[in-house]
């Protein structure tokens, strides 16, 4: 999710919810305890230099059981980071304390905040031999079943 997006969102709301990809929500009386710009500089494995910008928003929990977070509350604090850090319309990373600091995506269900789960990945997979996924079909499916069984067919 765009910054944007989220803060059109947060206009609409009354109160804000974020719920984990297991189903379970992150407790009410959590706070926002960062909101920044982060900016990774690197090279994948390819030798390809790279450079990704995000937003990253930190959540956290505390014994504070009456704190709320309302939407407009969270709406300044983004809009106070936009302005003094200069962040742009990007890319939404949230940071929640599970066994260890997890990463998440941003998506929105229509009431609910999602935290989406986030994978690994080779971004230079044709420079790292990494075979692409074959296209798996059915032998039955096939028109020509002789041309299917010959090995440079490609099906198997």
């Amino acid at each position: 999710m765009l910054l944007s997006e989220l803060k059109s969102k947060l206009n609409k709301l009354n109160t804000i919810a974020f719920k984990l990809p297991n189903g379970n929500l992150v407790p009410s009386h959590f706070h926002v305890t960062e909101v920044g710009k982060v900016s990774k500089h690197f090279i994948d494995c390819g030798g390809v230099l790279r450079q990704e910008k995000k937003v990253n928003f930190q959540l956290w929990e505390a014994n504070d059981y009456d704190h709320r977070l309302h939407p407009n509350k969270l709406l300044g604090i983004v809009e106070l980071a936009q302005d003094k850090l200069n962040i742009g319309d990007l890319e939404i990373e949230v940071e929640y304390q599970g066994d260890t600091i997890g990463k998440y995506g941003l998506d929105f269900d229509g009431k609910d905040f999602l935290l989406t789960s986030k994978q690994t990945d080779c971004l230079a997979k044709d420079n790292c031999g990494i075979p692409q996924e074959k296209l798996k079909s059915n032998l039955s499916e096939l028109k020509n079943k002789e041309e299917a069984c010959n090995p440079a067919s490609g099906c198997c």
